[in-house]
């Protein structure tokens, strides 16, 4: 079940901002358009007897790509992310957003059909640069429906100084 944000003190004295997002089960037809919308047209999306043939242990049936699984936290935190940035913006006296500047990811475990997802998300300031905006790190946590943690990613994003 989706929570509500959550603002605490972090290790170090920083502002955390914590929020959980809803779930939602992904199907095969979800993992299926995935691969043919951005053209993953490799073996291990696209030909299942190869798949069987090939693949080892547990990944020997349909599994989600992790861009998929990133693509998907993404989309689970996009109905509540508006109001951790506006908290961040607010607490943190920062100006207008700028964009994100880079994501990196770390895949722990497979995702399949059937699997139901969520995303525990961590936010806070990483730092300001010496031109005055302002680094925020938005970390995710897609867990399955066993509390495993399938991927983690961090996006950064940037804002201009305040105005």
């Amino acid at each position: 079940m989706a929570g509500h944000l959550r603002i605490e003190k972090g290790e170090r004295g920083e502002t955390v901002y914590r929020l959980t997002s809803h779930r939602r089960t992904i199907t095969e037809t979800d993992i299926v358009t995935f691969v043919n919308l951005v053209g993953l047209h490799e073996p291990p999306f696209i030909d299942m007897e190869w798949v069987n043939r090939e693949m080892p242990g547990i990944h020997n049936k349909r599994f989600a790509p992790a861009p998929f699984l990133i693509s998907l936290g993404m989309g689970l935190m996009a109905t509540s992310i508006m109001e951790v940035m506006d908290a961040i913006v607010a607490q943190e006296n920062l100006g207008p957003f700028h964009g994100m500047v880079g994501v990196e990811a770390k895949v722990h475990n497979p995702a399949f059909p059937g699997d139901t997802l969520s995303v525990d998300l961590e936010a806070g300031v990483d730092r300001r640069t010496k031109n005055g905006q302002t680094l925020v790190d938005l970390r995710h946590v897609l867990k399955n429906q066993r509390g495993e943690t399938v991927v983690s990613f961090t996006e950064k994003i940037i804002f201009d100084p305040p105005v």
